[in-house]
């Protein structure tokens, strides 16, 4: 292998295996100059690990089994995985139950000793701690969300749909988009239980269907995609307190798009000044500056060049950003001018099968 490319930082793609003729999680070299993209393997079949974490160390990746029915019995998973930082070899570990059916997002405690799962269809969040070897153990905790929202399709009951620590490491936040709340839970790092904070919840307004959370850099602000009706929500956080507030909300849509869209993902630049989400149905990302105030401004929306962009990602120098497009089985690259926070298509791509969710191995 080229020295130069043997160096260059990891990035793993998880996708949808089921009937797409995909090797579960894709492994590339990134180039920081240009921000192409060079296969070096895959798992091999590992069912639906849509979404991915990975572990403050570096040598550990976790994701979830997206699936109904987990070693024969009702409900999802979660894989454990070491990495090889030389080649970028991923090794299964392990495999624990969900404890819910379609896990759809995974993150790790800010110490990395627990890994935070959503169930959706289950509208469950779940706790398993992680050993020393990097292995999972078994769920030592499992919280069933209560209740249901406006829309009668898809929010006939809870529906968990991500799962977070604050950048402090304090406070978790269950965003549920079945219930138009995101659930506020404070994490006992010895017993790996999630006990309910008070506040115990934001609520959004009703049919919204809060998908993902994000915080700024520094804490003081959180931004959460709706994926039912295409919004975006800028939420002030007290960090002391765990209290998040709603107090803007903006379209992600350009004002003639009339067609169906969802929103899916949202991720902060690292400079903290941009905002962007992903919209499929339009499939674009809308951009979004953060002005002196805090508050967010429109900047525009640029086509992912494929369809439903699931997920994307932003290297953590902030100079590109990979849109994973599903439905068109690609993840392209863009630039970001690190002054306006626009995107320009760079001209490289690959093609992933029905890819979900990326991850950067700095």
């Amino acid at each position: 292998m080229d020295a130069q490319v043997s160096q260059a930082p990891l990035v793993y793609i998880g996708t949808y295996t089921a009937n797409s003729g995909s090797e579960g999680i894709y492994v590339y070299r990134f180039d920081r100059a240009t921000g192409e993209l060079t296969f070096t393997g895959h798992t091999g079949k590992v069912a639906n690990p849509s979404y991915l974490a990975i572990h403050p160390d570096g040598r550990h990746l976790y994701s979830v089994c997206e699936v109904g029915t987990f070693e024969g019995k009702k409900g999802g998973g979660v894989s454990a995985f070491r990495i090889d930082r030389r080649t970028g070899e991923l090794t299964l570990l392990n495999q624990e139950p969900s404890s819910g059916g379609a896990p759809c997002y995974i993150s790790l405690g800010k110490r990395g000793r627990h890994a935070l799962v959503a169930n959706y269809s289950a509208g469950s969040v779940g706790v398993l701690p992680i050993r020393e070897d990097g292995t999972v153990a078994p769920l030592s905790h499992v919280v069933q969300h209560e209740g249901r929202g406006a829309n009668p399709d898809r929010q006939e009951g809870p529906h968990a749909h991500c799962i977070r620590m604050d950048p402090a490491g304090r406070f978790v936040f269950a965003v549920d988009l079945g219930i138009d709340k995101v659930v506020i839970y404070r994490l006992d790092e010895t017993t790996g239980k999630l006990v309910p904070n008070d506040p115990p919840f934001a609520q959004f307004h009703p049919g919204a269907g809060p998908r993902h959370i994000v915080f700024q850099p520094d804490g003081k602000q959180a931004f959460v995609v709706n994926e039912l009706d295409s919004t975006l929500t800028r939420c002030a956080y007290d960090a002391s307190t765990g209290a998040l507030k709603p107090v803007q909300m903006l379209t992600t849509l350009p004002e003639e798009f009339t067609d169906n869209n969802t929103g899916a993902d949202v991720h902060v630049h690292p400079s903290g000044r941009f905002v962007y989400s992903s919209n499929r149905g339009h499939d674009s990302i809308a951009i979004f500056a953060i002005d002196a105030s805090g508050a967010l401004v429109p900047v525009g929306h640029e086509s992912t060049r494929g369809k439903e962009p699931r997920g994307f990602a932003i290297d953590p120098m902030g100079n590109f950003l990979l849109a994973a497009n599903q439905n068109t089985n690609t993840v392209v690259t863009f630039r970001i001018d690190t002054r306006t926070g626009k995107l320009t298509p760079t001209g490289h791509q690959v093609s992933v099968p029905k890819p979900v969710c990326i991850q950067f191995a700095w």
